[in-house]
């Protein structure tokens, strides 16, 4: 099978030093292709309309705000501030509605709001987070004394699908520079790309088979340790065949979920249960449900606001994992949102009964109806916020109503710069045909 190759490192750490920009005009940093011809579109002033103007922010400008708050808990800043959460209650939906809201425009003088803040649901694709936190945990504990280094991995090792990557129906952006074609398709066994590739379809579109790939990444460095680097295919599932499974899952049980607990995530908080993807579990069972809360998406993105997942650089590029250069999607296309940076994670999870009702239709479950959007806003003025929210509406695809919340939230957060916009009423939600989240 194919080997893995790796760049000399000391030729990447020079090549480092050149490097400025991430997320759209980072690709020589990153390596992510789809970065390319977007850039290549600003270049050469092509009109891109699929993205709105808050999607051209520049490497250099994406920054963590809360790294003053050195509190050892994070429960020390979800102070509820009376006045903020009394507007946030007024124009939260009756229900099965969860949020939790941390305004840090200020970060001297933190706005808290919650609602319903501890219930659980299925974060269905929120739980690619904790897939991307196992990532960065684990090149950590490889690479203690570099940062550069977890990088310089990132980008030059390259690992194949095989199995793993198989059976979801989302596609994935594949762009070929030299012929200057981009073409979406979904994962096949032979797909080949670097790591920071599969973390960009893992979050950026959502590819289950691609965050599948990613908690078999995390597992073998966690195996392997330093011979990581090294390690190829043939030698990798060599691995899996030859451990017994329930060594397997209660290895993929920790990875992802210890670098949660410390955080001061509680598991009734915040778990992942198993892969994204059905083939994996020949070898990998699952070890209970998932699980999430506003309360535990919500000490996790600050967290990562304070440079504490991990550490300063690893939070970063985490954050910069996150911001939305794809079009935007139920919360995120709230056009009181188009100028604003988005950092944004959806995910939903639903299930039909079409006994009762034959017309059930997607994302509108009648036996439950998960949708789940966490979110970092920062708009031009200054104003910058967190959101986690989370619902459970039966029959009814939840989409526009996370989009119109969202205009709200942004009124009451950015109360100054919008009392003057025309109110923004709710309306039909629309899916991009190629729109898709589980």
């Amino acid at each position: 099978m194919k080997k893995r190759y790796i760049l000399l490192i000391a030729g990447i750490l020079i090549s480092l030093g050149f490097m400025r920009y991430y997320p759209i005009d980072g690709y020589e940093y990153t390596g992510i292709k789809r970065l390319y011809q977007i850039r290549q579109f600003q270049k050469d002033s092509v009109k891109y309309n699929r993205i709105p103007k808050g999607a051209y922010k520049k490497w250099a400008d994406i920054q963590l705000h809360l790294t003053n708050k050195t509190t050892d808990s994070v429960e020390d800043l979800f102070v509820v501030d009376s006045d903020f959460d009394r507007k946030i209650k007024r124009i939260t939906p009756s229900g099965n509605y969860s949020l939790a809201i941390m305004d840090m425009s200020d970060p001297e003088n933190l706005r808290y709001a919650e609602h319903r803040e501890t219930v659980g649901y299925q974060p269905g694709s929120v739980g690619k987070l904790a897939v991307l936190l196992a990532v960065f945990d684990q090149l950590e504990k490889i690479c203690p004394d570099s940062y550069e280094e977890r990088v310089g991995y990132l980008k030059s090792i390259k690992v194949t699908s095989r199995y793993w990557g198989l059976g979801d129906h989302h596609t994935i952006p594949i762009y070929d520079i030299e012929k200057d074609r981009l073409t979406k398709r979904q994962v096949i066994a032979s797909d080949e790309f670097s790591l920071f590739e599969w973390l960009d379809h893992m979050v950026s579109v959502s590819n289950n088979g691609a965050a599948s790939i990613m908690y078999r990444e995390a597992m073998l460095m966690a195996a392997f340790g330093q011979e990581y680097p090294n390690l190829d295919a043939e030698k990798a599932e060599k691995y899996f065949k030859e451990t017994p499974r329930d060594s397997l899952t209660n290895l993929a049980n920790t990875v992802v979920n210890q670098p949660l607990r410390d955080l001061g995530i509680k598991e009734s908080e915040w778990k992942l249960g198993g892969m994204f993807t059905r083939p994996p579990e020949r070898y990998v069972g699952r070890k209970g449900g998932s699980i999430g809360s506003p309360k535990g998406l919500m000490k996790f993105l600050v967290k990562l606001e304070q440079g504490k997942v991990i550490d300063k650089e690893s939070s970063l590029e985490m954050k910069r994992l996150m911001y939305m250069t794809d079009r935007r999607i139920r919360y995120a296309r709230s056009p009181r949102l188009d100028d604003a940076a988005v950092y944004f994670k959806s995910g939903s999870y639903y299930k039909c009964d079409r006994t009762k009702d034959p017309n059930c239709a997607s994302y509108a479950g009648n036996v439950f109806n998960y949708m789940n959007s966490v979110i970092i806003v920062e708009q031009d003025n200054g104003v910058k916020y967190i959101v986690c929210l989370m619902t459970n509406v039966l029959n009814k695809n939840s989409a526009g109503a996370h989009m119109y919340l969202a205009s709200k939230i942004d009124d009451v957060v950015n109360e100054t710069a919008n009392i003057n916009k025309p109110e923004i009423k709710e309306e039909k939600y629309v899916e991009d045909k190629d729109e898709s989240d589980n």
